[in-house]
């Protein structure tokens, strides 16, 4: 199994969904737990990496798991061993781009 990057590259909010079904509303604002640029280092074993969020990891756990394995997302994606994911919160979801670490560089 090989090492795979996983980069924060965007959050999302939808303020008018947080006004109408969160508790706390607008004021949640977007994820508090990553940050744009963020990046984590998976090194195998399906141990989540420290400081990632246990909801985020369930959600894309499968394809950093198939990126590990020299899977490839072509013809859809433009970049081989690379694919772009989010986490499923319907409100404020992250979105990542995995990809497999090339031990050589």
């Amino acid at each position: 199994m090989g090492k795979v990057k996983i980069t924060v590259l965007k959050k999302e909010f939808y303020e008018d969904l947080a006004e109408e079904y969160l508790t706390e509303g607008a004021q949640t604002g977007a994820c508090a737990l990553m940050n744009v640029g963020d990046t984590f280092l998976y090194e195998g074993n399906a141990k989540m990496p420290e400081g990632f969020c246990p909801w985020a990891w369930i959600d894309i756990y499968q394809s950093v798991s198939a990126i590990s394995t020299g899977s490839t997302f072509t013809p859809w994606n433009r970049k081989d061993h690379q694919t772009i994911v989010c986490c499923t919160d319907g409100i404020r979801p992250v979105v990542f781009k995995v990809e497999a670490v090339n031990e050589s560089k």
